[in-house]
């Protein structure tokens, strides 16, 4: 089954085909635009189980961070979350939704890196049956999908400069207008927005839009990297470890030689990163006692004592 990025994928390119080629395509890309809005609205939320609030660790920033979000939580205002990529801006952002008086209506999210920007502006605003050619029924977007409740906007440095526009006027009026409708709608929604971009520079060099930037940078929450964590590494790697190997059922655990390796590694990629390596380990360690040999080569190379 294709995935939800696949197939935006192959919209794009359907998309560029039409202007060379028969018509009928219309209809093979509206039935793609279809499933992918109906594979994209809502997403789930880690159990609260995992953590506070799904989120794990106890160091300095991290306590800080769940301070911070508690406070914000508490208000209405935009927030906006940077840090490197894989550092759980996403889980933090369904955090303040999950505390927020806002908790009991819909947490929408969208990485607007991740749509064609021929898309982003029917796939946020929505569009009207017969707006264009294959158009055969109406579209909320998700702005409408998430009145009273929460948008995440990931990848938020990344959205065109005309959508940038369109968005800002979302913001400051609190209403949207569906591609091919002559009507607006009220919709009630708080924005969280992240990035890990350089949002100033961007700005400075007229790829971000200043006035769209203050607005989302009302209440700002910054990730810790991974490498900044201490312990916190140790931690999530072996409960990394116990969700995956409960999958292949293997009884692997974690060596304290290789858990320095860990400790001292830099993590350019971060939660994601280290995620990922438990998962390689549960599938191809020797064990039952991962041995730093078995790490993967870069980590032991990027170390901060080399």
């Amino acid at each position: 089954m294709n995935t939800p990025d696949d197939l935006l994928t192959d919209f794009d390119a359907l998309l560029q085909r039409t202007q060379t080629e028969a018509p009928d395509l219309l209809s093979e890309m509206r039935a793609r635009l279809d499933e992918v809005i109906a594979n994209r609205t809502v997403e789930p939320a880690t159990s609260a189980e995992e953590g506070w609030h799904g989120l794990i660790g106890e160091c300095p920033a991290m306590l800080e961070l769940r301070r911070f979000i508690e406070k914000f939580a508490k208000a209405s205002a935009p927030v906006l979350i940077t840090g490197e990529s894989g550092t759980g801006k996403e889980r933090v952002a369904q955090a303040v939704h999950e505390i927020s008086r806002r908790s009991k209506q819909a947490f929408v999210a969208e990485n607007c890196a991740a749509i064609p920007a021929t898309l982003l502006e029917s796939v946020l605003f929505g569009h009207k049956r017969g707006a264009f050619t294959g158009a055969v029924a109406d579209h909320p977007g998700h702005f409408v999908s998430a009145h009273r409740g929460t948008i995440f906007l990931d990848e938020i440095g990344e959205m065109p400069l005309p959508m940038q526009v369109k968005l800002l006027r979302t913001l400051q009026e609190g209403e949207v207008r569906a591609v091919g409708d002559t009507k607006v709608r009220k919709v009630d929604v708080r924005v969280i927005a992240a990035t890990n971009q350089d949002l100033e520079k961007a700005v400075k060099e007229g790829r971000f839009r200043e006035d769209l930037y203050f607005r989302i940078n009302v209440l700002r929450l910054s990730m810790p990297p991974l490498r900044d964590r201490g312990d916190d590494i140790a931690v999530l790697a072996r409960r990394f470890l116990a969700v995956a190997v409960a999958r292949t059922g293997r009884p692997l655990t974690l060596s304290d030689q290789a858990i320095e390796v860990m400790l001292a590694a830099r993590w350019p990629g971060n939660v994601r990163q280290l995620q990922n390596e438990m998962q390689r380990l549960s599938a191809l360690a020797d064990g039952p006692n991962i041995k730093p040999s078995e790490l993967s080569p870069e980590l032991a190379k990027g170390t901060r004592k080399s």
